[in-house]
């Protein structure tokens, strides 16, 4: 890779990294460094909201997606659409208007006020396990864009830096930090794809009549997938909307029930149509390139995720190159930081947080930076376990779905506050997913062990309460 190029990158990561330390000597407590002092504006939260959702996970996913399907696989991020503005509708009004949650910091929080604080620490637990599963997708994200770009980079060099990069910026700056910078990331990861990963593609592998002759006529469709697909992403992505700790504290941080809302519908928009049709147009582009030999990879070693990465290094000269890599690792970072910032809150909110209620706030704050540095070695274990970016996301996706969606929506909207029930069906719900995962087994319909997972915990949750009352 040219030097330009790294210079580039190596003087963008060193700006992220100044961030972090900007906000670490001005956050003096809790307040800043989880909800980022309960008053930022909806610009900010809203970019921030779909930065984070997206993020680089789904934008090496869905480059995955586009090298597979084609543009059918921009349908992913639909259910981004339809749970941001079911959100927007349903939640956020329950939430940012209740004066029981107004110092609230963490969804298992809200969990503890309907049910009891056993059911706050198994959500804790929960919320914890899953977003450690996907700080790791995110860290997989980055070290595959890297290894894809930078020639002598192996997978697991590039995870280390990258796991070091993500770590060290999310434990200096705190959620105030995280939430400024995504706007700026997500800014540079939009221009890098109109300005300069579309365009130079496109023109790379022959423009459109290229493209037409090159694939089959099923990649410009929108209806090559199955229904399976649709739903199984439904039940997976759209109910995270009501269950992210990261979305929580961002409800948290806005400035009212009127901002919050409003940044939920920016993120909606932002998710679909923008970022899915670009995410998977440029996954499609990758496949032209391929087929056109452009890429020297077999078809056997090829992973459909490395196709975008190998892509834009081939065609993009010297300097531009560092400012697409640049825009991709901040999607990385964007994502990477507010999974570690939820779960280092469990940890220090709703786990060890009776054991801190008398400590001084910039001692609390120092322990969750400490918590954010374990978390992300942690993390960064997990993901050189792994192979596949966006099976991580959706298995990590997944597990809090089931065992948390059920018990939030009973408690808030239905009025159902039977802890014995809501831990039932944690358990029942988040088990049934994990061990279905676990085996691989072939499902009724071809569908997501998410399914089976979020119907029992319904199951059980509703057959406990009729029995109590």
């Amino acid at each position: 890779m040219p030097l330009i190029d790294l210079a580039i990158f190596i003087v963008y990561m060193i700006l992220m990294l100044g961030v972090g330390v900007y906000f670490m000597r001005r956050n003096t407590g809790q307040d800043d460094y989880y909800v980022g002092g309960r008053n930022i504006g909806s610009w900010h939260i809203g970019l921030s909201v779909v930065a984070t959702d997206v993020g680089g996970g789904f934008s090496v996913g869905l480059g995955g997606l586009g090298f597979l399907m084609g543009l059918s696989g921009s349908w992913m991020l639909f259910t981004g659409l339809l749970g941001a503005w079911m959100a927007a509708v349903l939640l956020i009004p329950r939430v940012r208007a209740n004066p029981e949650f107004e110092k609230f910091y963490t969804l298992p929080q809200i969990f503890q006020h309907l049910f009891d604080r056993k059911v706050g620490i198994l959500a804790a637990v929960i919320c914890f396990v899953g977003y450690m599963g996907f700080t790791s997708s995110q860290l997989l994200a980055g070290a595959k864009l890297a290894a894809g770009t930078f020639k002598p980079l192996d997978l697991n060099l590039a995870l280390l830096i990258m796991g070091i990069i993500a770590v060290v910026y999310t434990v200096l700056g705190g959620l105030k930090a995280v939430i400024y910078t995504d706007t700026v990331q997500w800014i540079v990861l939009m221009m890098g794809f109109i300005f300069i990963g579309l365009p130079v593609s496109y023109y790379h592998v022959g423009g459109w009549e290229a493209i037409r002759e090159t694939l089959p006529a099923e990649y410009f469709s929108l209806t090559n997938l199955r229904w399976q697909d649709l739903a199984n992403w439904g039940i997976t992505i759209l109910p995270i909307w009501f269950v992210g700790m990261t979305l929580y504290q961002r409800i948290f941080a806005s400035t009212d029930v009127k901002s919050a809302k409003k940044a939920w519908f920016i993120a909606g928009l932002f998710e679909w149509p923008i970022m899915a049709f670009m995410g998977v147009s440029l996954g499609l582009l990758a496949k032209v390139a391929f087929e056109q030999g452009l890429i020297a990879v077999s078809q056997e070693e090829l992973d459909p995720e490395m196709g975008l990465p190998i892509l834009l290094s081939t065609v993009l000269p010297p300097g531009i190159m560092g400012l697409m890599m640049s825009a991709y690792f901040s999607a990385v970072l964007s994502t990477a930081d507010s999974c570690l910032m939820a779960a280092s809150g469990n940890l220090t909110t709703d786990i060890f947080g009776r054991y801190l209620k008398n400590k001084t706030d910039r001692f609390v704050m120092r322990m969750s930076q400490l918590f954010t540095l374990l978390i992300g070695a942690v993390a960064l274990l997990v993901a050189i376990q792994m192979t596949n970016v966006l099976e991580l996301m959706l298995y990590s996706y997944a597990f809090m779905v089931s065992g948390l969606l059920v018990p939030i929506i009973a408690g808030l909207f239905w009025g159902m506050r039977s802890p014995s029930a809501a831990m039932a069906s944690m358990i029942i719900g988040g088990g049934t997913t994990a061990i279905l995962s676990m085996l691989n087994l072939g499902l009724p319909f071809g569908l997501d062990p998410n399914f089976f997972g979020v119907l029992s915990s319904l199951a059980v949750f509703l057959l406990i309460y009729k029995a109590k009352k």
